[in-house]
């Protein structure tokens, strides 16, 4: 198995300073929407200038620059514990060229480990053994204020009058972004999961999250929902970084799971504007990266 620790090394580089050119090119299209002269547009506006200076200059495009979270899709053969120790050794690497905040710190110490090690959960690292030669490698940078508005509901939800079932979903979830204002660095990206249990709710909330802008959902009746969310949000005022607007939801991205007959969760994931997820690929020796 080849080193992939120098590879790796890019791509959290290519991640935390580099926005994807699809969400980029949605910013873009949100700015129309808001009027000229507004914060709303102000802010979408200083949002693009950070991102071209960011890449420019090869620097993070935001100062946290997040809990890493990796997705590996590995062939039948190839070692998860040397893909790991790449993986942490690249994490260290990126920390000392700035690239990314040292941003693990100890729960009980309260001390910085000052190389984004930390654990077995810093960085987070799934790993899926897939058909195939091809080794994919996801990373997801997720920041402390989109993380903090994520939510987690359990319904029936009385308070809400949410039922068990797409109705009751639509409910939570817009309550969910009623709740984060603009503490999640709107305009976000929702990521929402129904079914499943707490644990895999939340993971399923977040993979869906690196799906591209324009992919649509294969379920009709799940592409309709997520259509609705994502215009009602809007439709609340809440607007760029809590400033009021058109645009406080870039996109909406759900899907199912199944559950126990006792239990019906809905796992909310919110991305903000830096919605950092890039992809590296390994096949027949040679790297590229999306």
């Amino acid at each position: 198995m080849r080193d992939l620790t120098e590879n790796i090394l890019e791509l959290i580089r290519r991640t935390s300073t580099d926005l994807p050119a699809d969400v980029e090119k949605s910013l873009c299209t949100s700015i129309e929407r808001e009027e000229p002269g507004s914060a709303a547009r102000g802010a979408l506006e200083t949002i693009l200038k950070n991102v071209a200076l960011s890449r420019k200059n090869s620097t993070p495009i935001c100062q946290d620059t997040g809990t890493p979270i990796f997705y590996v899709h590995y062939p039948e053969g190839m070692s998860t514990r040397k893909l790991k120790e790449q993986i942490r050794t690249a994490m260290e690497a990126a920390t000392r060229h700035s690239y990314m905040r040292p941003n693990a710190v100890n729960v009980l110490t309260e001390k910085n480990s000052g190389n984004n090690l930390g654990g077995k959960a810093f960085p987070t690292i799934h790993f899926e053994e897939v058909e195939g030669d091809e080794l994919t490698i996801e990373l997801m940078l997720k920041g402390g204020g989109c993380e903090n508005v994520g939510a987690q509901y359990s319904l029936p939800d009385s308070r809400l009058s949410a039922g068990r079932d797409l109705a009751g979903v639509r409910k939570v979830v817009l309550d969910a972004v009623q709740k984060a204002q603009g503490q999640g660095c709107a305009p976000g990206i929702l990521g929402v999961a129904f079914g499943g249990d707490r644990g895999s709710g939340y993971l399923a909330s977040k993979e869906v999250l690196f799906n591209k802008m324009d992919e649509g959902n294969p379920d009709p009746k799940l592409a309709e929902l997520e259509q609705k969310l994502t215009d009602e949000a809007n439709q609340m005022g809440i607007g760029p970084m809590g400033f009021g607007g058109k645009t406080t939801v870039l996109k909406t991205r759900i899907t199912g799971l199944h559950r126990l007959p006792a239990s019906y969760f809905v796992s909310v994931s919110y991305m903000c504007w830096a919605y950092r997820r890039r992809k590296m690929s390994v096949k027949d020796n040679e790297v590229t990266y999306d």
